[in-house]
């Protein structure tokens, strides 16, 4: 086997080590989600007085983790496959599936809607 073959081997292992070492876990998962909730009020409608909106915020920075817990990690399922987890939720009617590799998420369906649904349960 030459050098370079074999750099390139253990390179590949290296790679697939980092990633099953950063494979994101479900409070991962739920810390993600609390920051998509937390954009998502953030994009609230400006038709809301200023006092009503800072309000909300309020409501939304005590009670997430209370409502995360309740709502969102009972209905997640998640697929551990060592490198990469797929987590599958049916929450507020919509089906969401997200992908985590590397530490990261990547919203593949229902994402920006079953946020806006929690976002309107917590209020």
């Amino acid at each position: 086997m030459s050098l370079l073959r074999l750099s390139v081997i253990v390179l590949g292992l290296i790679f697939l080590v980092g990633l099953a070492w950063s494979n994101p876990t479900m409070d991962d998962y739920l810390h993600f989600v609390e920051l998509e909730l937390g954009k998502a009020i953030d994009r609230m409608d400006q038709g809301t007085s200023s006092r009503e909106q800072q309000f909300i915020r309020q409501v939304f920075r005590t009670q997430s983790k209370k409502l995360l817990e309740s709502v969102v990690r009972p209905n997640t399922v998640r697929q551990n496959w060592g490198m990469v987890s797929l987590y599958e939720a049916q929450v507020a009617g919509t089906n969401v599936v997200v992908l985590g590799i590397g530490g990261r998420f990547i919203p593949l369906q229902g994402v920006e809607e079953a946020t806006l649904k929690i976002g309107r349960m917590a209020f």
